[in-house]
């Protein structure tokens, strides 16, 4: 056989399997990138329309503010947000360790945001029914204030009584003349919440 006959086969076969081999890694790699991401758990169309909020409540022992996170409807926190939030911290936590701070016969009777203040009324039981001393009636005021200022919108919250500023707990150990801002000294600093209850 002819030396320049050898050379040029073994020419070829080093190309063909050099091709194949670009075209075997080019396949594996397309392959790679149109597969499929299944996901481990499918995701419920319950689920997809729920959002966590953070709520505010006392720990019976150590008295500070804590966060419990609630799933919630994502339509009811578009179309009402303040009543929703608030209607939820009065409902009181899920968590054996916290308790509420608003008496639960008290009413929201309005809730209405003034550039980045929301201005909260409730009903007359707010501070007829409420706890006696300045600990239970700014735990309770600095509840509403953490909670509701998760939302971007809100810096601080008034709070009137039957549609009344400038109103004061009956024991006059605290008025509710001021604007109420996020107090990070009533509450734990960590961000995360104690627990996510449907």
């Amino acid at each position: 056989m002819n030396r320049k006959v050898l050379i040029i086969i073994v020419i070829l076969v080093i190309l063909l399997l050099t091709g194949g081999g670009i075209y075997f890694i080019m396949q594996n790699n397309s392959q790679k990138e149109t597969a499929e991401i299944q996901p481990q758990e499918e995701i419920s169309d319950e689920q997809m329309k729920q959002t966590i909020v953070t709520l505010y409540y006392q720990n019976k022992e150590t008295k500070e503010l804590m966060p419990e996170g609630r799933m919630v409807d994502i339509n009811k926190m578009i179309s009402d947000p303040y009543i929703t939030l608030l209607n939820l911290l009065m409902e009181g936590p899920k968590n054996e360790n916290l308790q509420s701070t608003i008496p639960s016969e008290a009413k929201i009777l309005k809730a209405e945001l003034k550039g980045d203040i929301l201005y909260i009324d409730f009903s007359n039981e707010f501070i007829a029914n409420h706890l006696s001393g300045a600990e239970a009636e700014s735990a309770s005021v600095y509840s509403i204030a953490n909670t509701m200022t998760e939302l971007n919108e809100i810096n601080g919250v008034k709070i009137l009584v039957n549609g009344k500023e400038n109103q004061e707990f009956k024991d006059k150990q605290l008025t509710l003349k001021d604007v109420f801002v996020r107090n990070e000294n009533k509450s734990e600093t960590s961000n995360k919440a104690q627990n996510i209850e449907a």
